[in-house]
């Protein structure tokens, strides 16, 4: 057998060799030439992105449709010039997930990049997963955050009223009875707040807040008894407009969202006149939408996004940690709501909750 016969055999036992691998291969793959060229693709990727026989020969800005993934062209162009491995987490038009890799094809003889290998490696669960993880460790780190900042304002009252008993005469029998009530008040309240912590820690395999039907004259009942005396204090007028009698809502995330807006509108009050603060639930289109309205100080155009960044505070002199506005926003966020601020300096705030209604 001659030399040449023997190159052509061996070339079509290669040729078989490699049309069988690609009719046989669970992996989507396409074999793209120098000039950008369909020349192969596996069976997987016919029916993962609707290539057909007729595509082959065709240039991969003709068809790139089909894949569902805008950029391959550059990102092909990208390896044919570079002669290096890309690898990718891409996301295609039917928002499923895949692992890219796109490999050079070199050509021996010259060392030369004559094309690409490209795989597709779905891993749609796995992203679904990692960002339910994500979650997961966002609304626990929330969660602590929201006990840490509701529990100061129960704790700041049992310090005052420790610091005024130890000024009251013995015989005052009655203001010390009262004192001690607000401190068993604060107590009972904090005492709520850690078995809320206890109750999620013992069931981490849920960590999602539990969901139920709720009513806002309750919810709001008890964000008014909690601040209580933060109210009294600021001779505070605080009324309710209920449209929406009840929302299906994680209990502790739409007492959060009520407790911060209301005790906010408090903290920044104006100097001049008696803080006016309205809560209102209304239906709009498919939201349930909870208003806190307030006539304090108000905030500049140039804060309004700024207010729900961690940490972040208008004023230095107003008691508080920063992260109140956040905790709402955040609650709102993975909610799948909004929240929209309405303020006009010295006229007052509207806070204005969008959640998905029922």
């Amino acid at each position: 057998m001659s030399t040449e016969s023997h190159q052509n055999r061996r070339l079509i036992e290669l040729n078989d060799e490699l049309e069988n691998y690609f009719r046989n291969t669970i992996i989507p793959q396409l074999f793209v030439d120098a000039d950008l060229i369909l020349r192969k693709f596996t069976p997987p990727a016919m029916k993962q992105f609707t290539l057909s026989e007729g595509d082959i020969g065709k240039s991969i800005h003709d068809i790139k449709e089909h894949i569902r993934y805008y950029t391959i062209a550059d990102n092909i162009q990208q390896v044919i010039d570079s002669n290096e491995i890309l690898e990718k987490e891409i996301q295609t038009t039917d928002f499923r997930w895949y692992q890219m890799n796109i490999i050079p094809y070199i050509k021996i003889q010259d060392n030369k990049t004559n094309g690409v290998i490209i795989t597709f490696i779905e891993i749609t669960q796995r992203v679904k997963v990692l960002r339910e993880l994500e979650k997961v460790i966002t609304d626990h780190e929330i969660l602590l955050d929201t006990i840490s900042h509701d529990i100061k304002t129960p704790l700041t009252s049992l310090v005052l009223a420790f610091k005024v008993i130890k000024n009251i005469p013995a015989e005052n029998v009655e203001d010390i009875q009262n004192l001690l009530q607000i401190q068993e008040q604060s107590v009972l309240k904090m005492q709520s707040l850690i078995q809320e912590l206890t109750d999620t820690r013992e069931q981490e395999h849920k960590y999602k807040s539990e969901e139920e039907l709720l009513d806002f004259k309750s919810i709001i009942e008890d964000v008014r008894l909690t601040l209580n005396d933060n109210i009294i204090e600021a001779h505070a007028a605080v009324k309710s407009e209920i449209h929406v009698p009840e929302i299906t809502f994680s209990r502790h995330k739409l007492r959060s969202i009520i407790y911060n807006l209301v005790s906010n509108a408090i903290k920044y009050k104006s100097p001049h006149r008696t803080p006016e603060i309205l809560i209102k639930t209304e239906r709009e289109n498919n939201s349930v939408v909870i208003s806190v309205k307030d006539n304090g100080i108000g905030i500049e155009k140039t804060e309004q996004e700024a207010v729900f960044s961690k940490y972040f505070r208008i004023k230095g002199d107003v008691e508080g940690s920063g992260i109140g506005l956040y905790l709402v926003q955040q609650h709102v966020k993975y909610a799948g709501g909004k929240i929209i601020l309405e303020s006009e300096p010295g006229k007052g705030s509207t806070f204005k909750v969008y959640l998905k209604a029922e």
